[in-house]
């Protein structure tokens, strides 16, 4: 498992390394081949690979209404990170004390003294310190004086357009999951804890697992096809999920709602990872339970065709 640090006080084994500087959120096709490239280098000079990543995201700390925007919780970037082979993660706490570093003062004290980097990989639009202050011209005039190479590596396209986090939030926003599937190189997933809902599912006939999305981007609200973990279980499940506010039920907070197929079993407090196969239809208020029901059935049989 990759060695996880809360601070820049690394092992002396993790000195001298190669430092990838990011939110790196949902680790998409753009940061894979970032690390692959990360890993040639790691080949070459014999030196061991670290991701710097922040929690919140700085953007998520400056914006408080940007409540639903993550790809993937801090655990999932972990999983995906550990999976590329990188040796040691520093996830730091960002708060109004370290947004007031100074771009200097992190290039000096942190990326040179406390990590003693030997090459930065950093993307061109990368900002840092007080107010956003440096960038990577700041970073490469700093080269000679504090040993480091920057490292700005092509960023992926796919049609003309960037693989970014952000394009990927756009398509989940607008139902198009296929695509953001594609971008992140896997089946996009929420992690949750199941919790005792109104238990309205089971009096129609359909119980349900709820897992509050906290801080998780808005995908279309809308019936998904799904596959679920359950927390030191390889064998997935399939299902359908509803994620939305429920209108038939005038609910106002939004909630993911997963039904497995061919399970009976307590899932209270336990731990679930859904992966979103394919959107099937958007969000709607039907007139009454019997039209829901009605219209659960046909969503079923499609959910259950999926592969």
């Amino acid at each position: 498992m990759v060695k996880q640090y809360t601070n820049f006080e690394t092992k002396k084994i993790h000195k001298r390394s190669i430092i990838l500087i990011g939110n790196f959120d949902g680790v998409h096709l753009g940061h894979q081949k970032l690390f692959k490239l990360a890993q040639s280098y790691k080949k070459k000079y014999n030196l061991k690979i670290g991701a710097i990543n922040f929690d919140p995201m700085p953007k998520m700390f400056f914006n408080k209404t940007l409540k639903n925007f993550r790809l993937s919780s801090v655990s999932q970037k972990l999983n995906l990170l550990d999976n590329l082979g990188i040796d040691f993660v520093v996830t730091k706490k960002f708060d109004k004390t370290f947004s007031k570093t100074k771009s200097i003062y992190f290039i000096k004290n942190i990326l040179s003294q406390k990590l003693n980097a030997r090459f930065i990989f950093v993307s061109n639009n990368f900002r840092f310190g007080n107010k956003r202050e440096g960038d990577v011209k700041l970073l490469i005039k700093n080269e000679k004086n504090f040993n480091y190479k920057v490292v700005k590596p092509k960023p992926l396209t796919v049609n003309k357009k960037i693989v970014s986090s952000s394009l990927i939030r756009g398509h989940l926003e607008k139902g198009r999951l296929k695509k953001a599937n594609k971008f992140l190189n896997r089946n996009w997933s929420i992690e949750g804890i199941v919790q005792k809902g109104r238990q309205v599912g089971k009096k129609i006939g359909f119980p349900t697992c709820n897992i509050d999305i906290k801080d998780y981007v808005l995908a279309k609200p809308g019936v998904y096809a799904v596959k679920v973990l359950r927390k030191n279980n390889s064998k997935y499940i399939k299902g359908i999920a509803n994620l939305g506010y429920r209108p038939t039920f005038n609910q106002k907070k939004i909630l993911l709602e997963v039904h497995l197929f061919n399970f009976s079993g307590n899932l209270y407090n336990k731990y679930l990872s859904v992966e979103f196969l394919k959107f099937i239809r958007k969000e709607k208020k039907f007139k009454n339970i019997n039209q829901l029901r009605t219209q659960i059935k046909i969503d079923l049989k499609i959910a259950k065709e999926i592969k």
